[in-house]
């Protein structure tokens, strides 16, 4: 049970760099994945089903993606990196394609 709290106490690394401050779970909910490539997918089906149209929730799945495509990357765990770019490259289409206005300049923003 620690290793599960931990991941959600954990606080990404990028995310204290760049001073942004964590609203979701996102990142505690994949970080129990692991590297289980089903488990994953899972999770990012159900939270872009919830979260896909949210300004706020929608962008941070995006960053909380990448960040861990990178985290994964540097811990030389190929597989498990190239899943994440492919999650993140899914919601960012679905994001440039969909949101308008202030949602996608919100997203543009916080992303940069």
């Amino acid at each position: 049970m620690e290793n599960i709290l931990s991941a959600y106490a954990e606080v990404p690394s990028i995310a204290l760099e760049v001073g942004y401050e964590m609203k979701t779970t996102f990142w505690g909910d994949f970080r129990v994945c692991g590297t289980d490539e089903a488990a994953i997918r899972d999770t990012y089906k159900r939270a872009l089903r919830e979260w896909k149209d949210d300004k706020i929730y929608g962008t941070e799945l995006a960053l909380v993606l990448n960040w861990l495509s990178w985290l994964y990357y540097d811990k030389g765990e190929e597989e498990t990196s190239k899943l994440y770019v492919e999650l993140w490259h899914d919601i960012d289409a679905y994001i440039c394609s969909n949101w308008k206005d202030e949602k996608l300049d919100y997203y543009v923003r916080t992303t940069d």
